[in-house]
């Protein structure tokens, strides 16, 4: 069987400020927050290419579904890579999610 990753999910603890980060910071297209109507439902879909969807999904939302306790929140559980072309489009990249209240841990 050839893997298939469809969904990479993420846990976030402010699922309107994950949204503003994503959306307006990094630019990412996504119709919002959906879901809000089924307890546990809310989530953030942005498509990042054919196939392949980022999901931010509360954490609580993630315990209630798999029935593990949330553990406290740390920034090394995963990252993620945004590459530009060049120097001024990270400046300009920085500076628009700087502009949504993200914190630039380095320069």
């Amino acid at each position: 069987m050839k893997p298939r990753i469809t969904v990479l999910t993420l846990g976030v603890d402010d699922l309107e400020a994950s949204l503003r980060f994503y959306r307006d910071g990094l630019g990412f297209a996504t119709n919002g927050i959906v879901g809000t109507e089924f307890e546990h439902g809310a989530v953030v879909f942005i498509d990042l290419q054919p196939g392949l969807r980022l999901a931010l999904w509360p954490r609580d939302s993630i315990a209630h579904d798999t029935g593990l306790a949330a553990g406290p929140a740390s920034p090394t559980e995963m990252t993620l890579g945004h590459n530009v072309s060049s120097k001024p489009e990270v400046d300009a990249m920085m500076a628009r999610v700087s502009s949504t209240g993200a914190a630039m841990l380095a320069e």
